[in-house]
């Protein structure tokens, strides 16, 4: 699993989007029990802390000590810094797992075998993740265009998975077909939308290259059509959802 977010944990706290309670929901009426949850790959515990609201215990875990360090702290939740495959939790210890933007960098077929160990049978496990942002008008535009021609190069390889909605992704669970769609609405201001987009991974490896950020560009050609409002911003959710097959993976 890479880490390609320490360096910028407090700007990915800040500038993030959050999940919807609508998502949470979903989740708490297909999940059998409410006792344990692991939240793996938590970055700043933004879904952890909606998920402690629901369990008795959530188990958070990420590679980053930094992203942990932002991490929001409840009483229920035991954030240790752990790879996702290989981790130090007990057979059959989980009524759900949970995996937000994260499970494209893992290795996949230790993941699901993880995945396979610890989580209870029938229980649940929803990978969870999110496409390039949309907004309206030319500012979308102009986001886009920084996408595809100006940061596409310096993705990971990993991004394709995003860009296939996790369809590429190994899944050996029994799979649920009729999963509703969600989406995450956040109001930005320019700044706070350009702080979100300087949160890229491939933004990242643009100024290592590169020896500068292309950043100061993009905000400039924002700035020059943004009418000074209150932006509108959306971030389509997709997800693959599925129950632990008791036939081990396939």
């Amino acid at each position: 699993m890479k880490d390609n977010f320490s360096s910028q944990s407090d700007d990915y706290a800040k500038f993030r989007p959050v999940y919807p309670n609508e998502l949470v929901d979903y989740l708490l009426s297909i999940t059998e029990k409410y006792e344990n949850c692991w939240d793996c790959g938590t970055g700043n515990g933004q879904l952890a802390v909606k998920l402690a609201k629901h369990f008795d215990q959530v188990c958070a875990t990420d590679i980053s000590e930094k992203q942990l360090s932002n991490a929001t702290k409840k009483s229920n939740i035991h954030y240790t810094k752990q790879p996702a495959e290989k981790t130090s939790f007990s057979d059959n210890q989980f009524d759900l797992i949970t995996v937000a933007q994260a499970a494209h960098w893992f290795d996949h077929e230790l993941f699901n075998t993880e995945v396979k160990r610890v989580l209870k049978p029938d229980g649940v496990i929803a990978l969870i993740g999110y496409g390039l942002v949309q907004v309206e008008g030319q500012i979308g535009q102009i986001i886009k265009d920084f996408y595809w021609n100006v940061t596409h190069p310096y993705w990971d390889p990993e991004r394709d998975h995003i860009e296939a909605a996790y369809q590429s992704i190994p899944f050996p669970y029994d799979e649920i077909q009729d999963v509703p769609s969600f989406e995450m609405k956040k109001e930005m201001m320019l700044v706070d939308l350009v702080g979100y987009i300087s949160t890229w991974s491939a933004v990242q490896h643009y100024i290592k290259e590169n020896g500068h950020s292309p950043i100061d560009q993009l905000f400039q050609d924002l700035k020059a059509v943004w009418d000074g409002t209150i932006l509108q911003v959306d971030f389509p959710i997709f997800t693959r959802i599925g129950r632990n097959s008791k036939s081990g993976l396939t």
